[in-house]
């Protein structure tokens, strides 16, 4: 019997052929900016924050230093503070929940969809209590929440609804782009991002005019000219990422549309394997920061993947929920669905620089494993 030709490794996530298709552009906007000798807040984070909020449809786009402190500061500039509740998603990185606890509030869940894997509206509702002052929607895996709903959650209990937008942007619900729904909208240009930066950034979306310039006075040491009338942070965007995003950002699109035509190949190639792949609802424009299937033998399956050079994640295996310095004050809440999802959910590999044939070399291997498999 021949032996099975050895294939390349293939990486879950690859930067490299983003980087060559705009290597020169990119190259020439760094070069720029080390030559011109500006290099906080220039010329570039300026005109980058115009060009964000017009294409996220948005009055408003103040850059910051990170999607964590994106998260923090629009809470805080949301009047979030001790003693209030932020009911948000278990399933998302730990980020989501930081920025709440350093607020001084206090962090309360509800269980999501096990279809989308995002927050449920009806639970968020019953956990509401008289302390709640805001909700913190996660669009996991690029795939939009609920907005209506929860928007009109949010105007009928008076909450400001923030928006996590890390791993969203340009997904958008019947073809509104998320980050302008709520009070505000956070978004993370961490390199693997669907739009990364060269290193850390982040971006505030928001309508309102007094939540941006509290936003620009606490990202800026809370204060102005000499005169500080709080204690901010020191939360600047970096002028050469921002220069390196205003290169990116006419081509985030592009990059997207490939990311979902991976996406309808993967839909095909898996098609009649025993996994739940991820939901599409109609009105809802799915960007596919990744792609994850939900089966039973995960941990075998993700094994048997990597025995092939395909690389895989689990993320949230332990959710936000159950978290050691979250969990400490008690028994966690119950919360079924999340659970089963962070014990059975698999991302596969997902980014633009994708071709077909690599997608059908997944499903076969998927395969593969699953005829191999002894019988459950």
């Amino acid at each position: 019997m021949a032996a099975r030709r050895r294939l390349a490794p293939m990486r879950m996530i690859d930067l490299a052929p983003e980087y060559a298709a705009l290597c020169g552009e990119l190259e020439a906007a760094a070069l720029e900016v080390m030559r011109g000798g500006n290099y906080v807040l220039g010329p570039n984070v300026e005109a980058f924050e115009k060009e964000a909020a017009a294409w996220l449809g948005t009055r408003h786009a103040v850059g910051v230093a990170s999607g964590t402190d994106a998260l923090h500061l629009a809470l805080l500039a949301s009047g979030i503070r001790p003693g209030d509740e932020v009911v948000t998603t278990p399933l998302s990185f730990v980020a989501t929940v930081q920025a709440i606890v350093h607020t001084g509030a206090t962090v309360r869940f509800a269980d999501v969809d096990p279809v989308t894997y995002n927050l449920d509206p009806d639970s968020v509702e019953a956990v509401l209590t008289a302390a709640t002052r805001a909700i913190i929607p996660v669009h996991l895996f690029g795939l939009p929440c609920d907005l209506r709903r929860l928007a009109d959650l949010a105007e009928r209990h008076g909450l400001q609804l923030i928006e996590d937008c890390a791993q969203s942007i340009g997904a958008a619900v019947d073809g509104r782009r998320t980050g302008g729904f709520g009070t505000a909208g956070c978004f993370s240009f961490y390199p693997v991002k669907n739009l990364g930066a060269f290193g850390d950034g982040g971006l505030v979306s928001t309508n309102d005019d007094e939540l941006n310039e509290r936003l620009r006075t606490l990202r800026g040491h809370g204060g102005a000219g000499g005169t500080y009338t709080e204690a901010g942070f020191n939360s600047r965007l970096d002028e050469i990422q921002a220069a390196l995003l205003r290169v990116k950002l006419p081509h985030l699109e592009a990059f997207n549309e490939r990311r979902q035509l991976i996406a309808d190949w993967y839909d095909e190639a898996l098609d009649g394997l025993v996994l739940r792949r991820p939901a599409r609802p109609p009105n809802l424009s799915h960007v596919f920061h990744h792609y994850t299937v939900v089966t039973e033998g995960r941990d075998e399956l993700r094994a048997a993947l990597a025995d092939c050079g395909i690389d895989t994640a689990v993320y949230y295996a332990t959710p936000l929920h159950r978290q050691p310095f979250l969990a400490a004050g008690g028994e966690p809440p119950d919360l079924p669905n999340a659970d089963a999802l962070a014990a059975s959910w698999l991302s596969l590999p997902m980014h633009p620089g994708l071709g077909q044939e690599d997608v059908r070399r997944v499903a076969t291997a998927l395969q593969e494993a699953r005829e191999s498999a002894p019988a459950r």
